[in-house]
């Protein structure tokens, strides 16, 4: 049975997971194909083909900009065959609205206030007044403002605005841009980023396999990750509760953590729909996806496409 990795075309920047992760199949005999999402011929039944069809999300990252038409797609694929990781965990992940989620839940979360789309125009009177009032009653002097449906640090920027007008006018303006065309989110900058460093914590198939530390990344610039690092005790905890409502029904995930001024860890994001993986960084992550997604696809050809899903 054929595999379609899902991706977009044109990538907005190369995907140093993808000849890994084709390689690793083909030296497992599994024919994978690469398939733009948003190519109607490439997720099109065919009565030539009646079989079930596999899909994995890996590099569909121009869903930000399309989403309804993504979410279309996605329940397209997953009418067609498994859909790994499956449609009810896109859904509830491909907005940030999530982290007040786990916040309730539990889930030690970096502090988030979601401002919803419209804001600044529906409260365009005091909506200066309400942004000020906002980070001086939460004490936020240094902020992270960015859109409650993002990637790759699209749009995402950090304000010092602790004395300093200007820096909150521009933090408000940017919010303002921002809420005209959808929900964002304001957060504290996390000053243990520059020291510990966030921490992407890779799960696949089951289990945490390692992590990267990752440089704070604003809008516009490149990711920059360090070499593989054992997963922490304490993140690890973190990620298995902040995972546990999920992980049965995941193939893969991450879990980006940052440590607040007391060293505890917390959750910066939850990446459940199309995560780098950093898998050139750790072999045997590789291998496991790989073994995964061949173990997947020979339990659905022999059980049928419902049990496989």
């Amino acid at each position: 049975m054929e595999l379609s990795i899902a991706t977009c075309s044109p990538l907005p920047e190369p995907d140093p997971d993808e000849e890994l992760l084709l390689a690793a199949l083909r030296e497992r005999g599994v024919k994978a194909r690469m398939a733009a999402w948003h190519e109607p011929s490439a997720w099109r039944a065919s009565e030539a083909t009646p079989e079930p069809r596999a899909t994995v999300i890996r590099s569909t990252w121009d869903y930000i900009h399309r989403l309804d038409e993504f979410l279309v797609w996605a329940a397209r694929a997953a009418e067609l065959g498994p859909l790994w990781n499956p449609l009810d965990v896109l859904r509830t992940n491909v907005h940030k609205r999530y982290l007040l989620e786990l916040a309730h839940r539990g889930v030690p979360t970096t502090p988030t206030w979601l401002v919803a789309r419209g804001a600044s125009a529906d409260f365009a009177a005091d909506f200066a007044a309400d942004f000020a009032a906002g980070l001086a009653s939460r004490g936020w002097r240094d902020v992270v403002i960015k859109p409650a449906i993002g990637a790759a640090s699209f749009r995402t920027k950090r304000f010092r605005v602790a004395h300093d007008a200007r820096a909150l006018d521009a933090a408000r303006e940017h919010l303002g841009a921002l809420t005209a065309t959808g929900d964002a989110l304001v957060q504290p900058y996390l000053d243990s980023v520059e020291g510990h460093g966030e921490r992407a914590l890779v799960w696949i198939d089951g289990e945490f396999t390692h992590a990267v530390r990752k440089t704070p990344r604003w809008s516009g610039e490149d990711e920059s990750v360090s070499p593989a690092l054992a997963v922490e005790a304490d993140e690890r905890a973190l990620g298995e509760l902040a995972l546990a409502p999920f992980a049965a029904g995941l193939l893969y995930a991450r879990v980006d953590v940052a440590r607040d001024v007391a060293g505890r860890p917390l959750v910066m994001e939850l990446e459940l729909v199309e995560p780098s993986l950093f898998l050139a960084q750790h072999p045997p992550a590789l291998a496991r996806l790989a073994d995964g997604l061949a173990r997947r696809l020979a339990r659905l050809a022999q059980i049928g496409p419902k049990s496989a899903r």
